[in-house]
């Protein structure tokens, strides 16, 4: 029997979106959890009220709830008005969440940050955690989340504590008030059948749930590297077996070999016939590694990589994440599957977000792009198109899980379709369209 103590939770941010489906992932497993944040949504745990830039005020509230692990995921929603909030949120606050750890003696600190801390607008294609930091960000949010990122993994090893990041894309689902918001603002505004450029752009979506067990994942295995074993002699041999595909929304299909089939027709069984089709129908675990990889030197786990890293890839702290669905799909593809949702049925079986599609290419997408902020400039108003909507738009991003699945134990267990339901259904209830 285990010895260990558990851990003490305090989720930083725990009353906003991501934050409060962290919160109810460590109250279902039984753990004891306390929430800072600038405004209390919820009752049914600890609640400590605070300015995460206050570096005596998150101290308070760690040493008052017993805190030994802390889950950071307080940031300003994306489109702020005054750019400089996220400087002083996600780089000075961190710094003062930083510091109270370190003066409390916390030993696990798990930040999220946020895939666009590599992103400067160009394409991303199956990216992995060894890309720098641009040289020129996308945008402020982007910029601020990566200093905040390097605050995290400069401190691992600063008196005791141990941090990780994880940076999660295109977060969705029940409870999200920013994509859902602007979705349905433009299906209220029959704008689903325009499309900004060719939409062949693949495009990452991570489940808030599926991020939400990634925290609680990366919080577990946030542990003192070995220096007798640097590098688990185990996972350090399964590198050679490729991992099979996510298959949250496809679903699981078993691929025949000479060895475990269906027999179909035939004339004379083979010999071992009868094993060969156990083997087919015998339980299998989708997620076990079965066939072996060749890797090239460029490879983030060959040999070469791992003898070349700054630090040990295959440990968990000081270590950054990518966290998404695993399933890339084509961006307006998304969007569509989320107004489908939201349709109503009518008499002729057809729905409004069936129209024939208008397509803007992307040249002449940033063209108007400029103009409506110049003309939003003129009158005082936020501009609904800019620049900045049509290159998000239009840009390919997806990156590589395979560190997070191998390192964190991590895999998508809500898939795409089924996301999209449970956020469309929650949406629905809050604001009485069901």
């Amino acid at each position: 029997m285990s010895t260990q103590q558990k851990d003490v939770y305090l989720v930083i941010g725990g009353s906003g979106f991501v934050g409060r489906h962290i919160v109810d992932h460590l109250l279902a497993r039984g753990d004891v959890v306390s929430v800072f944040d600038i405004v209390q949504r919820h009752h049914d745990v600890p609640f400590y009220a605070g300015d995460i830039t206050d570096e005596q005020q998150v101290l308070n509230a760690i040493r008052k709830s017993g805190t030994t692990c802390i889950i950071h995921t307080a940031s300003p929603p994306h489109g702020a008005k005054d750019p400089s909030i996220y400087h002083k949120v996600n780089v000075d606050g961190t710094r003062a969440v930083i510091d109270a750890a370190v003066a409390a003696g916390i030993s696990k600190l798990v930040y999220t940050s946020s895939a666009g801390v590599v992103f400067d607008g160009s394409d991303v294609i199956n990216l992995d955690e060894r890309s720098p930091y641009p040289e020129k960000p996308f945008d402020a949010y982007n910029d601020s989340k990566a200093k905040g990122e390097a605050l995290i993994l400069d401190a691992n090893g600063k008196g005791g504590l141990l941090t990780v990041a994880l940076r999660p894309a295109g977060i969705f689902g029940p409870g999200d008030r920013q994509m859902m918001v602007g979705l349905y603002q433009a299906y209220q505004r029959g704008q689903t059948h325009f499309q900004v450029g060719d939409n062949n752009n693949l495009f990452d979506y991570t489940y808030v749930g599926n991020l939400a067990q990634a925290h609680l994942l990366a919080a577990d295995k946030l542990v003192p590297p070995s220096d007798t074993k640097p590098i688990d002699p185990e996972l350090r041999s399964s590198l050679g077996y490729a991992l099979p595909s996510v298959s949250a929304t496809t679903g699981f299909r078993r691929v025949p070999t000479c060895l475990a089939r269906p027999l179909g027709p035939y004339v004379t069984p083979p010999p071992n016939a009868s094993a060969i089709e156990a083997a087919f129908n015998a339980p299998h675990d989708p997620h076990e590694p079965m066939h072996p990889v060749r890797r090239s030197r460029f490879d983030q786990f060959s040999e070469n990589s791992l003898e070349l890293a700054s630090s040990n890839p295959l440990q968990v702290a000081g270590q950054a994440f990518f966290i998404t669905n695993g399933e890339p799909v084509y961006f307006w593809d998304f969007m569509r599957v989320v107004w489908l949702a939201l349709d109503p049925p009518t008499e002729e079986g057809k729905k409004r977000a069936q129209r024939a599609r208008w397509v803007i290419p992307r040249k002449f997408g940033m063209v108007l792009g400029f103009l409506a902020e110049c003309w939003a400039g003129l009158i005082g108003k936020e501009a609904g198109f800019t620049r900045y909507r049509v290159g998000y738009s239009c840009a390919t991003r997806y990156h590589n899980i395979e560190k997070a699945r191998r390192v964190l134990g991590y895999e998508p267990k809500v898939g795409l379709e089924e996301g999209v339901s449970k956020m469309v259904e929650w949406f629905k209830l809050e604001n009485g369209l069901a």
